[in-house]
């Protein structure tokens, strides 16, 4: 089967790499174009590297619907294959290949549509995620269902280590639902569009903590955010990110603000506007990120000091 992979981040590798190893003949690649970096270094994207080393073509365009179309039907692929490509694909490509253009996201649509399905999962406290094979249609994340994978969420886990096993999970996936297309047993299953949420893209004052929410809530929301954006307040008006801790249910002394801090030893906890939150691991701007203990040696944080602006 001739496929043609579109993507560009971390997470699509292991699909494209999937795809290869399976003995797929992926024809070409399709990635975002290249950025410069503060010094005009050219950087190339994940899947651009992964593609050049592994002498697969690779194409780039600032819009593939006005300058891709000739390139994709001179390439004649039996099926493209999206995974967090980064643009919108038109009704004439969507057309092009014979089996139409599968796409991987990473969540169980018809929940969590949008680009950053991962972080808002955990911020909102799911157990359970996973990534879904859906036939690409040009609304968003909104096309017929053709396979479905759930994966456990642990509760201690962040983004960075949830993006990795779903990464691998993508793999997995987009394989058997080509095996399936291949075979002529490939059932897709409409969206059920009432039950459809939509989250948008993450912006990086989404990651300022709110004091005066749970503890729980607190603690997911730097677990969605970790490493980037990252859950941050402010220490003595500096960023403080938190990047590890763990919710304490027992109320704080009832006459402490949200934000409080009370500094046991070797300990740290927050008063949130529920609970509590015990600081683990954090960073200080400017400074090296490091478990509690040893940043509070540096006299940096002390009992009584509020968290935020």
């Amino acid at each position: 089967m001739r496929v043609l992979f579109l993507g560009t981040p971390d997470f699509a590798v292991k699909a494209l790499d999937a795809l290869l190893n399976n003995g797929f003949d992926v024809v070409g690649v399709v990635t975002q174009p290249d950025k410069r970096r503060n010094r005009g270094e050219i950087s190339f994207c994940p899947v651009k590297q992964y593609a050049i080393d592994n002498n697969i073509k690779v194409y780039q365009y600032d819009s593939i619907r006005r300058e891709g179309v000739d390139d994709i039907k001179a390439l004649a692929p039996d099926v493209m294959v999206t995974c967090a490509f980064g643009q919108i694909i038109s009704q004439e490509i969507l057309d092009a290949p014979k089996h139409g253009v599968l796409n991987i996201h990473a969540s169980l649509l018809p929940k969590y549509r949008g680009s950053s399905p991962i972080q808002w999962c955990l911020v909102n406290g799911e157990k359970t995620t996973g990534v879904t094979i859906m036939k690409t249609a040009l609304a968003v994340d909104s096309g017929d269902i053709l396979l479905v994978k759930e994966l456990e969420i642990s509760p201690k886990e962040n983004a960075g280590m949830l993006f990795d096993r779903l990464a691998e999970l993508g793999g997995q996936a987009i394989v058997e639902a080509l095996r399936l297309v291949e075979s002529g047993k490939a059932v897709f299953t409409p969206q059920d569009e009432s039950k459809a949420t939509h989250y948008p893209m993450i912006k990086k004052e989404d990651g300022l903590i709110d004091w005066s929410a749970s503890s729980t809530d607190v603690f997911n929301k730097m677990r969605g955010f970790t490493p980037w954006p990252s859950a941050f307040t402010y220490l003595d008006g500096k960023l403080f990110k938190i990047s590890d801790s763990e919710v304490i249910l027992d109320d704080m002394p009832s006459d402490m603000p949200v934000g409080g801090v009370k500094v046991v030893k070797n300990t740290a906890t927050v008063k949130c506007g529920k609970g509590a939150l015990r600081l683990l691991q954090v960073q200080l701007e400017g400074k090296k990120s490091m478990d509690i203990s040893a940043f509070l040696t540096g006299g940096k944080l002390k009992d009584g000091m509020i968290l935020g602006k």
